[in-house]
């Protein structure tokens, strides 16, 4: 048989990659938390106290043991370190804001912490290792005296623990507080959407997060170690603020952040450094203006800090969660109607489709909440994996 002729017949033979592979994860639950591990290891998290892992590359999804009293809590974030290591995070009212941690593979759990705030409410946390971590909630009474403000005076802060032992222990973080905009009565305009776990974002020497409300913006503090500005004390932290660009009222703004490195990346170009904040209105999910926003970094001397655009063409509806794939140089973001990728550092998107000639169904798309690249979950158990070969294309 000739060659080409031979080779055209392998390429019938051989199917493309899905772009979205629709896994079992029997549940119904609501899922906001996901995080993969690596090496077939990923956990997910949602309503009613669930927890679930995998393995083998979400071939078999397993429903672990639910933490004790946790059947009424929502865990909207998840921080996983291998098959036996993870922490939840709930999201709720109060001491309905918990963390658990469980070190044999979800047979049993430990509760580290609850919010001692009784009108606070959690929205996100990161681990960068298995000591050290972080944890930020809504606006809360500042009612703690601090060296170092915000920019502004604020009687509500966003509140900020660390952890530096796995999580036994969390330290409010009191220097370098977040200030709330607030209306004529003091009270806060502003808040974090608990909707992907990907509010908060850890950068080298920074602290990001993005919120929504009728004022929101990307809230960023930058630590110095080393050489600091002459205006500033020990420890020195500067506390900064830009707009998302996204749009503003009670079910709208900055949703999910994401850039193209990582905390300890040390060796990318500081000028090819991108933050991309990703949100809209989630009661208005079809909406398409202004639902992403590219954050470019700035230096000035020995100060960083950030300025956001609206994104030329904008994912096509509000967006819950973006991620970066360093490996095809790709954004993805993912909603109620759609997934949509960008290859230029998020100043375009177009949407991605199933393809029915690889057997995807109309519905794959969509319907999600939260990625893990290559995870994605979404409301009723929906657990997805994403093939970025598939979306290079």
């Amino acid at each position: 048989m000739r060659p080409a002729l031979l080779l055209a017949l392998f390429s019938v033979a051989i199917p493309a990659p899905a772009q979205f592979t629709l896994q079992t994860s029997n549940t119904t639950a609501d899922l906001r938390g996901i995080h993969n591990v690596g090496n077939g290891v990923a956990w997910a998290s949602g309503s009613n106290g669930t927890v679930l892992r995998t393995e083998d590359g979400g071939y078999v999804w397993q429903s672990c043991s639910m933490p004790p009293g946790a059947e009424k809590l929502d865990f909207r974030g998840i921080q996983a370190f291998d098959a036996n290591t993870a922490i939840v995070m709930s999201s709720g009212p109060g001491d309905q804001s918990r963390l658990y941690k469980t070190t044999d593979g979800c047979h049993t759990w430990k509760l580290l912490f609850e919010n001692p705030d009784k009108d606070g409410f959690w929205d996100a946390i990161v681990m960068t290792d298995r000591n050290i971590g972080m944890l930020i909630g809504d606006p809360v009474p500042g009612n703690q005296k601090s060296e170092i403000t915000s920019v502004r005076d604020s009687s509500f802060v966003f509140p900020t623990y660390h952890t530096v032992d796995g999580g036994l222990n969390w330290k409010r973080n009191d220097h370098g507080r977040f200030g709330a905009h607030a209306d004529q009565s003091g009270r806060p305009e502003e808040a974090i959407f608990a909707a992907s776990n990907s509010s908060l974002l850890l950068l080298p020497y920074m602290v990001l997060f993005a919120t929504g409300g009728l004022k929101n913006g990307v809230h960023y503090s930058q630590y110095f170690i080393g050489s600091a500005p002459r205006s500033c004390g020990y420890p020195c932290v500067i506390v900064s603020e830009s707009s998302s660009s996204l749009p503003s009222g009670e079910s709208a703004g900055g949703f999910s952040l994401a850039a193209n490195y990582k905390l300890f990346d040390t060796d990318q170009a500081t000028d090819s450094r991108v933050v991309l904040v990703v949100g809209g209105d989630y009661k208005q999910p079809d909406k398409a203006a202004h639902t992403a926003a590219q954050c470019i970094l700035n230096k000035r001397e020995s100060i960083i800090d950030f300025h956001c655009e609206p994104s030329t063409t904008p994912p096509h509806g509000y967006r819950s969660s973006v991620a970066y794939d360093p490996s095809i140089k790709t954004w993805i973001t993912v909603g109620p109607n759609g997934t949509d990728i960008s290859t230029d550092d998020g100043r375009n998107w177009h949407p991605i489709h199933p393809d029915p000639a690889l057997h995807e169904t109309p519905e794959a798309d969509r319907n999600w909440n939260a990625l893990s690249l290559p995870y994605v979950v979404g409301p009723k158990g929906r657990i997805g994996r994403l093939d970025p070969a598939a979306l290079k294309h």
